[in-house]
């Protein structure tokens, strides 16, 4: 898969978040993140652009199919830690001392701390993804997620990203859990 078909993924039908924007967002904010060898970068960069590439909202696997699809396409000395990155973004979960699971995970969380218009913006294409889901499933499903990542003691692992990003992350959950309730 080559640069253009991997573009190509991002800009297919159906996809209103997990799309390149989403791509653009989070290796701008791996741009932001200091104390990185080369390496570490290079793996975080391509760990992001794979991390989504492959992306139904009617499948569980999706996470699994990108790591391996990365890993038929990135280079020997890279591809396992980039595919086990990937496999990370399934549950968001990280083991204390994974420091670029952690800065990867927190990437793909970012959003849930962004401005308020920003992460409603967020919740509606999330929503426009799942438009096959009926609107009482949808809001049962979607508020699950949500409640799974407001309980969490800690929504980003990385402590850089938490410090920016958690308050206003809880403050988004708890906006958009009350008004999937309504």
């Amino acid at each position: 898969m080559n640069h253009d078909a991997l573009l190509a993924a991002y800009a297919a039908p159906g996809r209103h978040y997990h799309n390149l924007q989403h791509i653009e967002d989070c290796l701008a904010a791996l741009a932001r993140v200091d104390h990185l060898s080369a390496v570490e970068r290079e793996i975080l960069e391509r760990a992001i652009w794979w991390h989504d590439v492959v992306y139904d909202s009617t499948r569980s696997d999706n996470e699994e199919l990108s790591a391996r699809l990365a890993e038929q396409h990135i280079r020997d000395d890279l591809r396992q830690e980039v595919g086990r990155l990937i496999r990370l973004t399934k549950t968001h979960k990280v083991e204390p001392d994974d420091r670029l699971g952690a800065i990867l995970i927190s990437i793909d969380l970012s959003i849930l701390g962004a401005e308020p218009a920003r992460y409603d913006a967020y919740a509606a294409a999330i929503r426009q993804e799942f438009a096959h889901v009926s609107e009482r499933d949808y809001r049962d499903g979607r508020a699950r997620v949500l409640s799974q990542f407001a309980a969490r003691p800690v929504i980003f692992p990385d402590a850089g990203f938490a410090a920016t990003y958690d308050r206003r992350a809880r403050e988004n959950l708890a906006r958009e859990l009350v008004s999937l309730s309504g």
